[in-house]
């Protein structure tokens, strides 16, 4: 059995290698670093895929989320909701910013952002909702987006995690992650789904102006070389990573079913075992599994963590605390029990290895590990 990760990008750099070794070797003869023709293409071949209006691209997810906010002209003192459950860069940039962070639970079981939370959290100083696409898959955003236009918000969706996933509405039309509100901003991590070898990132909307304003804004506020129409950074995709981006796409719907069936696998395998919540999936959402998230109900969690980690078998806790209690947070006010199901869910979700290279072995060996962790006297 090989080695088991919680990401192998080894095994998939094995099996993609001779195209991203050509598509590496093209961007370094050319020498064209930046701005080269294979950002564009790479723009080009993500806006059909998603059936975006337009995607720009940025030099990472956080910048993808500073840009959307700059983009929409959020000033300091405007609210911006979001959920207490995710990865601090989609708190950080509304600080930076210098708006009114407002925080908000998640739903227990699927660990999106709760609409009844939101609801509550609204004010009139309320201006834009960032819901996370959590671990794989949507938001509820059909209700989000009713909320969004009952109070005249935006939304910027985080959809880092959820790249490929399908949001299904009521009368059963489809839209990719990242496509249905506001804004879409995603990160190319090299541990994203769709992962490149280093920093990236990408924003997508379907209005013309605001998609000008974005590619503006992200390349130091030009629309032509040295005239500044607007205050802007310095966030560009690089041509070595979209080279790379442009080759991963084309198995991103591949990959990401064999994330799919690796879940399906441990589900059935934990399924009598009552100490091992299975992550819940949406009935409007399809899952991509950038994370395999189970809750552990007996307080075992980081016993039974250790337990895998002598077994060579890698975990991982995303996360181990509510962002309200970070240090850097605490100026927000709240009371370390205001957020009862965050809390609750930093205490109990364990991430177990997923990625599209899991062999059968690998599995059979985590899921029996697991159960025999439990069943040990």
């Amino acid at each position: 059995m090989r080695d088991i990760e919680m990401v192998d990008l080894k095994a998939q750099y094995g099996k993609l290698a001779p195209e991203i070794d050509n598509a590496i070797r093209s961007v370094l003869t050319s020498t064209v670093f930046i701005k080269g023709p294979e950002v564009r293409q790479f723009e080009e071949d993500l806006r059909k895929y998603l059936g975006a209006g337009q995607v720009i691209s940025c030099a990472n997810g956080t910048d993808a989320l500073q840009i959307a906010m700059m983009a929409l002209g959020l000033k300091p003192g405007d609210e911006v909701i979001t959920t207490n459950f995710t990865f601090i860069a989609t708190v950080e940039v509304v600080a930076l910013l210098g708006l009114k962070l407002v925080l908000a639970d998640p739903d227990p079981f699927t660990y999106n952002i709760s609409v009844d939370a939101v609801r509550k959290a609204i004010t009139p100083k309320t201006k834009a909702i960032v819901p996370v696409h959590l671990f794989g898959q949507c938001a509820d955003m059909e209700s989000l987006l009713n909320l969004a236009k009952e109070n005249d918000l935006f939304i910027i969706e985080d959809g880092a995690q959820a790249t490929g996933a399908d949001f299904i509405f009521p009368d059963g039309k489809k839209k990719k992650a990242g496509t249905i509100g506001t804004i879409g901003t995603t990160s190319f991590f090299p541990s994203k789904n769709l992962g490149c070898y280093g920093d990236g990132g990408a924003l997508y909307t379907n209005d013309e102006d605001l998609a000008r304003k974005i590619r503006s804004i992200a390349n130091h506020g030009m629309k032509v070389k040295y005239h500044h129409d607007d205050i802007g950074v310095n966030s560009r995709l690089d041509t070595l990573q979209a080279a790379i981006l442009n080759i991963k796409l084309k198995y991103l719907d591949q990959f990401n079913a064999a994330r799919r069936s690796a879940a399906d696998y441990y589900d059935e395998a934990f399924s009598g075992c009552r100490e091992v919540i299975i992550p819940e999936r949406s009935s409007f959402s399809t899952h991509i599994f950038h994370q395999y998230t189970v809750r552990i109900k007996s307080g075992r969690r980081d016993e039974l963590r250790k337990y895998l980690a002598d077994k060579k078998i890698p975990s991982m806790v995303y996360y181990p605390g509510p962002l309200h209690t970070q240090n850097a947070y605490r100026y927000l006010g709240y009371g370390e029990n205001d957020f009862p199901v965050t809390s609750e869910l930093c205490g109990e979700v364990l991430s177990l290895p997923m990625h599209p290279d899991l062999e059968q072995d690998q599995l059979d060996y985590i899921a029996i590990s697991v159960l025999e962790f439990f069943n040990k006297k």
